[in-house]
């Protein structure tokens, strides 16, 4: 054995205490390795043993074997069956890769003159060979979630992975039976307003989940008490995970947490996300027939629909996207014709929201409308149907008069015309902030 070999040898014990040491001190969920001695000494005794068993294999390049990877899953198993979250789990893997490179890096500065070519047979049997055992952690880990999590939160999990960009994807995925695509459309239904109650609610996306195989969960939005919603996707965390004080250490992965346990009295609303497989370069949204319709259907309420596009890479800034564009959409009754907007139909609303004074303009003149006869509605459906008056009043069920009374009341209470170019402009971009709650 080489010098770095030996002198990795000699500072494994030592070395893998300060792992211990590393995880208690970084990782929350395994502060309790100082009052569980049991599990740190389970802990120390692995961390010994996979440096010892590198210092084994490196020299000659040989392969972690079989019963090298079980121990390793075992490990992985141990951690999920213990409630340890995917957030934790990849802080354990970085902290362990970063110190083993540490360690190196030291023991190299510990002999020096020593043999490069010792540091280079190290270095390229630890790529190759860590990664086999980061899989063999990874698919422990998910099996052992698997035994414990109905389906349709193991379905929630895997697309909260996915918008992470987390790799235990590729497994959640197995494990769920859903073939992963590469390119998807996030879809984000926004529901503002009391949904129905949370056992209801995880019975309808678990029949979504069940009818149209598409990675599908559900972010309840939080109340003034539970904090604001995060950037990262309405998520405790990237895997959408929550503190180790619950009793599996995760919140319900399918979003559950902030809903009521009860059947039915609803609870807060929140947003339902739905990763839809598409073609990169698509003109048009990918629709998974009936999705919508059979939400719309479990829910009942108001719902608002953005949707963006984006390769598997990058989905994480596609469901920030997708979520301001529901945002900007109007609320429309949940039916059969509910339809997801893109940046193409909402990107006036979108800019205006930025631009303060001008988002402040347009909301007295929506507020000038209110007065009338269930104006705003009137012009949303106006400008849906492309100003056409047998359309659009078909479409509100009234006459053809009484929507012409309706838009000459628009013009004598904004002194805009609703059918002319500034009007369009103008009333179509008030309609829609207003509808999409912006304003409440």
């Amino acid at each position: 054995m080489g010098s770095l070999f030996a002198e990795l040898a000699r500072q494994a014990s030592a070395n893998a205490r300060r792992e211990v040491e590393t995880y208690v001190r970084e990782i929350p969920e395994l502060g309790s390795l100082d009052l569980n001695s049991r599990a740190r000494a389970e802990t120390l005794e692995y961390a010994v043993w996979f440096r010892r068993r590198t210092i084994e294999l490196a020299p000659d390049d040989g392969r972690l074997t079989d019963d090298d990877l079980g121990y390793i899953a075992s490990m992985g198993e141990a951690r999920a069956g213990s409630g340890m979250s995917l957030d934790s789990r990849q802080r354990v893997l970085r902290v362990h890769t970063e110190l083993m490179l540490r360690e190196i890096n030291e023991a190299t500065e510990a002999q020096r003159g020593g043999d490069v070519e010792e540091l280079m047979r190290l270095m390229s049997w630890f790529a190759p060979q860590g990664e086999r055992g980061i899989g063999a952690y990874r698919h422990g880990f998910v099996t052992a979630m698997r035994r414990r999590l109905p389906y349709v939160d193991q379905v929630g999990l895997l697309a909260r992975s996915l918008l992470a960009e987390d790799p235990i994807a590729a497994d959640l995925a197995l494990v769920t039976g859903i073939e992963l695509a590469e390119y998807y459309a996030v879809t984000v239904i926004r529901v503002p307003d009391s949904p129905v109650g949370a056992r209801d609610l995880t019975n309808g996306i678990e029949a979504l989940v069940k009818t149209h195989q598409v990675p599908v969960t559900w972010c309840p939005e939080r109340g003034a008490g539970g904090g604001s919603r995060s950037g990262s996707g309405g998520m405790s965390s990237p895997s959408g995970m929550s503190s180790p004080s619950s009793p599996s250490g995760m919140s319900s992965p399918s979003g559950m947490s902030g809903m009521s346990s009860k059947g039915g009295g609803g609870g807060r609303g929140g947003e339902l996300i739905v990763l839809i497989p598409g073609e990169a370069g698509s003109a048009q949204p990918p629709v998974v027939p009936d999705l919508l319709p059979d939400f719309a259907q479990a829910i009942g309420r108001l719902c608002a629909v953005g949707t963006a596009g984006a390769p598997l890479s990058g989905l994480a800034g596609a469901l920030d996207r997708a979520r301001r564009i529901s945002r900007a959409a109007p609320l429309r009754r949940t039916s059969a014709r509910l339809r997801p907007h893109t940046m193409a139909d909402v990107f006036v609303e979108l800019a205006v929201a930025d631009v303060p004074f001008v988002d402040a303009w347009l909301r007295t003149v929506a507020r000038r409308l209110e007065p009338g006869p269930d104006l705003l509605r009137t012009l949303d459906a106006y400008y849906r149907h492309d100003m056409s008056r047998g359309s659009t009043a078909e479409a509100l069920n009234v006459h053809p008069r009484t929507l012409d009374y309706r838009l000459r009341r628009v013009r004598e209470l904004t002194d805009i015309d609703p059918g002319s170019t500034h009007g369009v402009r103008v009333l179509s971009t008030a309609v829609t902030r207003s509808l999409s709650g912006a304003w409440r």
